[in-house]
């Protein structure tokens, strides 16, 4: 693990992308009372692809790249990401990994992105990973409709020890172009993050790639989340390079992988999510994960394959 990789850093030269290039990307940047920035992508800013695209980058600690395409789905042609990265354990986990429950108020506010590998967002990760982040500037990637109160500012400023002008929120509601195309954009998270719950060491993933489809827009939240999970249950693909020992372990791993290995499988996620009470943790969390993984061992040279695309509840989800 490279210790020297500082994703705050490097995130925060594409922050200075987006602060210099506002109406260009469609988002508009302030500072709160206490002097940190927020930007706002998707709240009450105009923000399209390219701002999802540059925020899917910031979410992964500036060490990925993501593209927009077309791709097709069965009959089904989408908009598309795809990400990729030479650093998938600090860039999915270290960075984009959706684990800081921050409160705010009454609510609680999911913050991902490089912040966390300064705050040690869960510290348990870090401690696998063997990562931390010291930058004196820190930022933070949040799925939300509003602007965060000072009291929140305050938590998370805290948190990272760091003053509040070297603290940046960048903000997109899921229903949002912007929001839609960062939450489809973890796919390849998605994917080490199951392969982890699995048992597989996420340092042995040496390079990684994926996409999935951008949803249509909806403004309706749960519609909108709904639709980001279904792309990549049962659009997304997730391919990885991997230096592993055990073949016949790696393969039972790759077999539990997909989504589809899940008793939940086989419907839109807005009706898994209603049938479960709108309780997350009544769904079995081996769903969450890519449609297809891919796994090619550069040990041995041999390629492990599961899962499949569904265009079937893909389209179903998608309103087509």
């Amino acid at each position: 693990m490279d210790k020297a990789l500082s994703v705050n850093r490097l995130a925060w030269k594409l922050l200075e992308t987006l602060l210099d290039n506002q109406d260009f990307y469609g988002v508009k940047a302030s500072r709160t009372s206490s002097g940190a920035y927020f930007v706002d992508a998707g709240i009450n800013a105009s923000g399209g692809f390219q701002a999802g695209q540059i925020m899917t980058e910031i979410c992964m600690g500036g060490c990925g790249k993501a593209e927009i395409g077309f791709k097709a789905y069965g009959d089904l042609e989408l908009p598309s990401i795809t990400v990729y990265t030479d650093h998938p354990a600090i860039a999915a986990l270290g960075s984009q990994f959706a684990g800081w429950r921050i409160k705010d108020g009454e609510s609680v506010v999911i913050g991902s992105g490089p912040a966390r590998a300064v705050a040690l967002k869960p510290k348990e990760i870090y401690q696998e990973l063997g990562y931390k982040d010291s930058s004196d500037k820190a930022v933070l990637v949040l799925e939300t409709d509003r602007l965060p109160s000072n009291e929140f500012v305050e938590r998370v400023v805290n948190a990272c020890q760091i003053s509040p002008e070297n603290l940046a929120m960048v903000a997109a509601p899921t229903a949002s172009i912007a929001g839609l195309t960062q939450v489809t954009g973890r796919i390849v998270e998605t994917g080490i993050h199951k392969l982890r719950t699995l048992g597989l060491n996420p340092l042995s993933v040496r390079y990684a790639c994926g996409y999935a489809p951008i949803p249509p827009l909806c403004r309706e939240f749960e519609v909108a989340m709904a639709r980001t999970n279904d792309a990549i249950l049962y659009g997304g693909t997730v391919y990885c390079m991997v230096e592993h020992d055990d073949e016949e372990a790696l393969g039972k791993i790759v077999e539990q992988a997909p989504s589809k290995a899940s008793k939940s499988y086989g419907k839109p996620f807005l009706q898994i999510f209603k049938e479960a009470d709108r309780d997350f943790y009544k769904i079995d969390h081996g769903l969450f994960a890519p449609a297809v993984m891919i796994i090619n061992n550069i040990k041995t040279g041999k390629i492990f394959r599961a899962g499949e695309v569904n265009p079937k509840v893909l389209a179903e989800s998608l309103g087509f």
